[in-house]
């Protein structure tokens, strides 16, 4: 296929054509655990961390790879919706061992803290992103943000690390203290645009399972109907009405569903006046 004086080769088409398809489909893992939704009363309030803002094109992620907040000689590193990343400023710390060793410190977790034992800081993993968990941090107002709790299951020590993101439409307030529960649990805040739900009214407007599963079945009939069309027109070579895949069906389908009709009338109605069964008595 030329257009102009460029030349479309068929497989790319194909092949952009499926990717196509399956970038609207599969969704990225971790992308999916940072989507949170909760009613109430005839309102849903849909939470999605990782999608791009206007002035956040990474969503709530750092641009700097990771979140820092120290206090009284302890560093916490974090980083939400995504592993931590260092191009800059490494931690420097010891047992290291659950978040990619010494060598590669804090690249293979999503949150992570340094304290001083003896002298020497010693690092813990608090958490993956695989682990996250998220709920509202206010049932009867859900708007004011979400909870955003990861956990690490250590060999000594189960850790945590959970973090209030509250909604702020205008801007960002990082992190500037934090709290420590227990032996190895750790509470901060994040202000963040991303906190902000988006607000839909559910009223009369759900379309039940009925409703998704007919959207399903036509959104893959029409797949299956544009990529066979563009098979058969660019593969094969057929032009015209023909390029349509399994058009003897489709135009037979009108008269296989009138007989079937039919026959179902027939059966539950009985035989209409002046029908004759083939085992009714003749007169000679």
């Amino acid at each position: 296929m030329r257009i102009g004086s460029f030349s479309l080769n068929p497989q790319f088409l194909i092949l952009v054509l499926v990717t196509t398809i399956l970038n609207r489909v599969c969704v990225d893992p971790v992308s999916a655990l940072c989507e949170f939704s909760v009613k109430d009363r005839n309102k849903l309030y849909d939470y999605s961390l990782a999608a791009p803002l206007r002035k956040f094109p990474h969503g709530i992620r750092s641009e700097d790879g990771f979140y820092k907040v120290s206090a009284n000689g302890t560093v916490l590193w974090f980083q939400l919706c995504g592993s931590l990343i260092f191009n800059h400023d490494p931690p420097m710390c010891f047992g290291c061992k659950d978040c990619s060793g010494s060598s590669r410190c804090g690249m293979g977790c999503s949150a992570l803290v340094s304290n001083k034992i003896e002298g020497y800081p010693v690092c813990t993993t608090l958490g993956h992103s695989s682990t996250m968990l998220m709920n509202v941090i206010d049932r009867k107002n859900p708007h004011m943000g979400i909870i955003v709790k990861m956990m690490n299951n250590g060999l000594k020590n189960n850790c945590s690390l959970s973090v209030s993101v509250i909604c702020k439409s205008n801007g960002v307030q990082v992190p500037q203290t934090f709290e420590t529960v227990g032996f190895c649990d750790y509470i901060t805040e994040l202000k963040h645009p991303s906190g902000c739900a988006k607000i839909t009214s559910t009223h009369g407007s759900r379309l039940g399972w009925f409703g998704t599963l007919m959207i399903i079945v036509l959104c893959l009939f029409g797949v299956y109907l544009v990529g066979g069309a563009v098979y058969r027109y660019y593969f094969l070579r057929i032009r015209g009405i023909d390029v349509i895949p399994n058009l003897e069906f489709w135009s037979s389908l009108p008269r296989r569903v009138q007989s079937l009709y039919f026959s179902l009338v027939r059966r539950f109605r009985g035989p209409s006046v002046g029908y004759r069964s083939s085992y009714s008595p003749v007169d000679f």
